[in-house]
């Protein structure tokens, strides 16, 4: 059976052999929208909860908009330009109106990833700017959460009258979903709430992993800080497997988000029924796995659905290698992942030590494979698990010393599938 996995931007055929009990979970989803522009329109003028943009935009001066980074495949070209035009048919000046770049701790986006993001003439004709973490005099402190997490957000977005977001909901690994609450923080806060809203107490929550909101710590800290940061109106969509829109949701955002998680759980859960053997999976190609670093997303999707001590097998091309310095350097220190949970338990929180904690969370009770062409393989020897030069070699080794018969699910798409076992995570 040849199958086609979700591999950079080109895709990967890999051909299973006969034998064991394959099971492809190929993405669900709503289909696409008939007229994507007219449910937008709609749903502007007619949110699911609160008032309508035009009539949030007639008191106010000045609009700031967050937006995710080149890591997300999000069609702004058709979700931004009518949120725009809605702004400024009410009088606001163009030139108050400020695009932020959420890129959290990730890199500064570049001018030509600005103009893919955007499109062309949306960032030539916007001030558009970079969210930058580590400079704490570009933030302003708003308190602390009930938990004790320090409230910092980018000024450029509190000064503003309006603040705005415009994203995409989908699955995630602590957060259950992502999309509107994630682009305050992390998208647009300092590094000291991202570090917090990272770090053990929260990432060893089992609650927080894909698909689960109810209950999930992470999540409710970060719709505590929305409300803190005075989040005013989100506009999310949906997407189906070739990126078309599916659901578009807008509105007041702890109401408007639960109704897109609603919509998107029921149209894209699969239950397994039991655990399966081995997984194979993927970050969903291109841009999810540009690096190490975010396809290790791939990973975690498949974890929740593998037996302990089975194994999963990820497909990621890694264009760009591993990732940040940080996580580099995380990497080379050569740590066990149970040395490494170990180490960082009750010490400082390091920029992206929680890929990796989510990761060794996975194998500590897995065996895990890659196929990584793009990863220096300078790291190879540094991975919780091994690292195999073609695609063939990774499937005979995944393959091999299972029993006949055994169930092997297939995520072409990784973490765009949202697959439990028994109804849990709902």
């Amino acid at each position: 059976m040849r199958i086609q996995l979700a591999f950079g931007r080109a895709g990967l055929a890999l051909d299973l052999p006969s034998g064991p009990d394959w099971r492809v979970l190929d993405v669900r989803s709503a289909p696409p929208l008939p007229d994507a522009d007219a449910a937008i329109a709609q749903a502007l003028g007619a949110p699911v909860a609160g008032r309508p943009l035009a009539e949030l935009a007639g008191g106010a001066r000045s609009a700031a908009i967050s937006v995710c980074d080149i890591t997300r495949p999000v069609p702004y070209r058709t979700m931004l330009p009518p949120l725009l035009a809605c702004l400024e048919r009410k009088g606001m000046a163009r030139e108050a109106i400020t695009i932020l770049i959420a890129t959290g701790l990730h890199r500064q986006a570049t001018d030509a990833e600005i103009k893919e993001i955007l499109g062309a003439e949306t960032a030539a004709s916007y001030r558009v700017v970079n969210h930058r973490a580590r400079e704490l005099a570009e933030h302003r402190h708003l308190g602390s959460t009930r938990s004790g997490t320090p409230v910092y957000i980018d000024e450029r977005f509190m000064a503003a009258d309006l603040h705005i977001t415009c994203g995409l909901i989908e699955p995630h690994l602590m957060l259950g979903f992502s999309g509107g609450r994630k682009l305050i923080a992390p998208g647009v806060a300092y590094q000291d709430t991202i570090k917090r809203i990272h770090s053990p107490k929260f990432m060893r929550d089992p609650l927080a992993i894909e698909g689960s909101v109810e209950g999930n710590s992470v999540h409710a800290e970060l719709m505590e800080i929305s409300r803190m940061a005075r989040h005013d109106f989100m506009m999310d969509v949906t997407i189906t497997r070739d990126r078309r829109i599916s659901g578009v949701f807008a509105g007041t955002p702890e109401k408007t988000h639960a109704e897109a998680v609603r919509f998107l759980t029921g149209a894209m859960r699969h239950n397994l029924g039991e655990q399966v053997d081995a997984v194979i999976t993927t970050s969903a190609g291109y841009p999810l796995d540009l690096t190490y670093y975010q396809s290790i997303k791939g990973v975690t999707a498949a974890g929740k659905i593998v037996k302990t001590g089975g194994k999963i097998l990820l497909f990621a091309e890694c264009a760009e290698g591993v990732g940040s310095p940080d996580f580099a350097a995380m990497l080379r220190a050569g740590h066990t992942d149970r040395e490494f949970l170990d180490r960082i338990e009750n010490a400082p929180v390091i920029p992206d030590q929680w890929q990796l904690e989510k990761l060794a969370l996975v194998t500590r009770r897995a065996d895990v494979l890659y196929y990584m062409p793009g990863l220096p393989q300078e790291y190879w020897p540094l991975l919780w698990g091994k690292a195999f030069r073609s695609a063939e070699s990774a499937l005979a080794a995944l393959v091999g010393g299972l029993r006949p018969g055994a169930a092997i699910a297939v995520l072409p798409e990784g973490p765009y599938v949202l697959a439990d076992v028994c109804g849990t995570n709902a």
